[in-house]
C-alpha cells in the first residue's frame, strides 16, 4: 500500500541546524516540519499529526525538556515519540531528565547521519502501522455499525445460538417481534424459554442437531413461536451454521420474518376461493336445473326462451343485490323492485307493502325465483293477463316467521289446476329448502299464495337503503319498442367469445355493423387508436386487467361507449360514473335501447 510521507517535527532555534536535518532526511520519504521555538512547535502540533519529534535541548524561553513535558501533558501529543538532539556534553543528570520528560532517545551533536536515518525510519514505519491500524479500526467500526443498524432496523428478528442452543445474541428486531429484551434472554436455552410453540419443539431440535452435526449448513423452515405476552407468531426462519476459520461451528444464526398476517391472508384467500367455487357451482347447478325443468315443461322454443331468460334474470337481479351487500343480506323490498326493474311487472299494477327486512343469501335467491314465478304465472294466466288486473303483495313479521301474502284481483276466473306444473313445484320446493312453506289459494276473486319463511335464520330490519345502481332505472320498465341501429358501426371490447357471439347477433339484428372485437387491453388501445367505428361496448374487466385506460382513450377521442359488465358500478372506473352500465346477464331489448341512447345525449 502506498503511504503518504510521514511528518517529522524538528525544533531548533538555529536555522542552520534545521536546514541540515532537512537535507539529511530528504530521501527518507518524510516531510520535515520546522519550528524555531517551543511556542511555535506547540502551535504546529495543534494542527499536524507527526510521527516523530526531534527536539533541541538548549533553546531560549522554553527549552526542549519543558516542551517535551508540555507535549506529554496533552492528549493529542502524549504518544508522539521524542528524540533529543543536543550539543551539550554528556551529563548523566541531563540525560536522565530527558528520559524523565518522555524522550525515547538522546542523541548528541554532531549526529551520526546513518544512525539518525535508521531511527527515523523505524518510527516512521511504526507511525504508518498505527495509522493503518486506526483506519482498519474505523472501517471495522463502520461495518459493525452498519451491521448493527441493519439488524436493529430490519424487519427480521435475528437470533444467534451456540451449539447447545443457548442464546448468544438477540437483535432489536427480535425484541420488537417477541417482546423480550436481549438482557432478559441472553444465555437461556431456546428450549427452556417459553418461546417455541410446543408443537414445534421436536422439529426445531432436529433442525439444530442437523446443523450442529454439519449435515445441514443452511435451511429454511416455517415455525411457530410465542411472544412474551403469549401470542402466537408464525415465522419464516432462515437458518445458517456459522463456522470459524478452522471449519468449527461457533454459532447458528436464525433470521426470522413474521408471516402471521401473510398466513392469515392465505387462509382467508383459500376460504374465499372455496366459497367462490361453491357459489359458482351452486349457481351453475341452479341454472342447469332451471334450463332442464323449463325445457321439460315448455311447448316449444318460443315458450322456452322467454321463460328461461326471465328466470335467469330474476336470479341475476338477486345476485346483484347480494353482491352490493358483500353477500351478507338482500332486502325484501329490493327483491320486489328487482322484478319491476327487469320489466317483469308494471309498478302501477303492483301494490307492495310491509316492513323493511333483509334476508340471508340463500333464502333471498330462492325468494327471488319464487317472486318471478308468481309474476310470470300472473302474466300468463292470472290478473296481469288482462288490462285491468292488479296484484297486491304484503308481508309482516309474526314471531319468528316472515309471512307474505300474494293476492290477485281483476283477472280471469280461477280454478284449481288439473296438473301440477314446474312453476308451482318451484315455488313450493324453493321455500321448503329454507324451512318455509308456500300455500296456494284458488279464490273466485283471484289467485293467491301465502308464503312463510323462518325469520330468525337471518332476516333483520334494514337500517339504511342501498344506493341506486348507476345506469339502471329504479322505476319499472314497460315492454320495449326497440329502436333501430341501422348504419351504426360498433366495436366490441369483450374477452368472452360466447358473449361476443350473443352481442353481435343482437346488434346486427337491429341493423348495426359490428366492425370487430378485441379481448385484451393492449389490442383494445391499438384498435381505438385506429378509429373507424361510432361507439364501443366495453367489458368491465379484460383477462384480469382493469379497463380504465380504454375508457380514457375512448373519451379522449370523443367516442361514445357503455359498459357491459358483470361487475357492479362500484368496481368500474369511478371517473366515468355517468357512463351507462348494462349488467350481465342482459336482456336484448335493454341492451339495444342503451346503445341507441348513446346518440341521444
Amino acid at each position: 500500500m502506498q503511504h503518504e510521507p510521514a511528518k517529522i517535527l524538528a525544533v531548533d532555534d538555529v536555522e542552520e541546524n534545521l536546514t541540515a536535518l532537512e537535507a539529511l532526511l530528504a530521501d527518507e520519504g518524510v516531510e520535515l516540519i520546522k519550528a524555531r521555538s517551543g511556542i511555535q512547535a506547540l502551535e504546529l502540533l495543534l494542527v499536524e499529526d507527526v510521527a516523530l519529534a526531534l527536539l533541541d535541548v538548549q533553546m531560549p524561553v522554553m527549552d526542549g525538556f519543558e516542551l517535551a513535558e508540555l507535549m506529554r501533558s496533552t492528549e493529542r501529543t502524549r504518544r508522539v515519540p521524542i528524540i533529543f538532539l543536543t550539543a551539550v556534553g554528556t551529563d548523566e543528570r541531563r540525560r536522565f531528565r530527558g528520559y524523565e520528560s518522555g524522550a525515547i532517545d538522546y542523541l548528541f551533536k554532531p549526529v551520526d547521519p546513518h544512525m539518525l536515518r535508521h531511527k527515523v525510519a523505524i518510527f516512521v514505519e511504526l507511525f504508518q502501522q498505527r495509522q493503518e491500524l486506526a483506519r482498519e479500526r474505523d472501517r471495522h467500526a463502520a461495518a459493525l455499525a452498519r451491521l448493527r443498524a441493519h439488524g436493529d432496523n430490519s424487519l427480521l428478528a435475528i437470533v444467534e445460538l451456540n451449539a447447545d442452543q443457548h442464546i448468544l445474541s438477540w437483535s432489536k428486531g427480535a425484541e420488537r417481534l417477541f417482546g423480550w429484551r436481549a438482557a432478559e434472554v441472553a444465555g437461556f436455552s431456546a428450549m427452556d424459554l417459553k418461546w417455541l410453540d410446543p408443537s414445534q419443539r421436536g422439529e426445531f431440535a432436529a433442525l439444530m442437531e442437523e446443523m450442529v452435526a454439519d449435515a445441514l449448513p443452511r435451511a429454511t423452515r416455517t415455525l411457530r413461536f410465542h411472544t412474551a405476552e403469549g401470542l402466537s407468531v408464525d415465522c419464516e426462519c432462515y437458518c445458517s451454521a456459522l463456522k470459524d476459520a478452522g471449519g468449527r461451528l461457533f454459532s447458528i444464526s436464525l433470521q426470522m420474518l413474521d408471516i402471521t398476517e401473510r398466513k392469515r391472508a392465505e387462509e382467508t384467500q383459500r376460504l374465499l376461493v372455496g366459497e367462490l367455487n361453491h357459489r359458482i357451482k351452486n349457481t351453475l347447478a341452479s341454472v342447469q336445473a332451471i334450463a332442464t325443468q323449463t325445457l321439460r315443461h315448455s311447448s316449444g322454443p318460443s315458450d322456452f326462451a322467454p321463460t328461461f331468460i326471465g328466470r335467469i334474470h330474476a336470479l341475476a337481479s338477486a345476485h346483484s343485490l347480494l353482491s352490493g351487500a358483500t353477500w351478507q343480506a338482500a332486502g325484501l323490498r329490493e327483491l320486489v323492485e328487482g322484478q319491476m326493474s327487469i320489466g317483469a311487472i308494471d309498478g302501477d299494477r303492483l301494490e307492495a307493502e310491509g316492513p323493511d327486512v333483509d334476508l340471508l343469501p340463500e333464502p333471498a335467491l330462492h325468494l327471488a325465483l319464487v317472486l318471478h314465478e308468481l309474476v310470470t304465472n300472473a302474466h300468463k294466466y292470472g290478473a296481469l293477463s288482462v288490462p285491468g288486473g292488479k296484484v297486491r303483495l304484503h308481508w309482516k313479521l309474526a314471531g319468528d316467521r316472515l309471512v307474505l301474502e300474494w293476492e290477485e284481483r281483476g283477472g280471469p276466473p280461477v280454478a284449481p289446476p288439473t296438473r301440477r306444473g314446474f312453476g308451482t313445484a318451484l315455488i313450493e320446493r324453493s321455500l321448503r329448502a329454507d324451512g318455509g312453506s308456500a300455500e296456494p289459494h284458488y279464490r273466485p276473486e283471484g289467485m293467491g299464495w301465502t308464503l312463510n319463511l323462518p325469520y330468525a335464520v337471518g332476516a333483520r330490519f334494514r337500517v339504511q337503503e342501498p344506493p341506486a345502481r348507476r345506469g339502471q332505472s329504479a322505476a319499472p320498465n314497460a315492454p320495449l319498442s326497440l329502436p333501430g341501429l341501422a348504419g351504426r358501426r360498433l366495436l366490441l371490447i369483450e374477452d368472452e367469445p360466447l358473449i361476443v357471439f350473443e352481442l353481435t347477433a343482437i346488434l346486427e339484428e337491429r341493423g348495426a355493423e359490428v366492425v370487430g372485437s378485441v379481448s385484451t387491453v393492449e389490442t383494445a388501445l391499438e384498435r381505438v387508436g385506429q378509429g373507424g367505428f361510432d361507439a364501443a361496448l366495453v367489458d368491465g374487466n379484460l383477462q384480469g386487467q382493469a379497463v380504465d385506460r380504454i375508457a380514457h382513450a375512448l373519451a379522449a377521442q370523443d367516442i361514445p361507449f357503455l359498459f357491459v359488465s358483470g361487475y357492479g358500478s362500484e368496481h368500474l372506473p369511478q371517473v366515468f360514473g355517468k357512463v351507462t352500465v348494462v349488467e350481465k346477464p342482459f336482456k336484448s331489448g335493454h341492451l339495444v335501447e342503451a346503445v341507441a341512447d348513446l346518440w341521444q345525449s
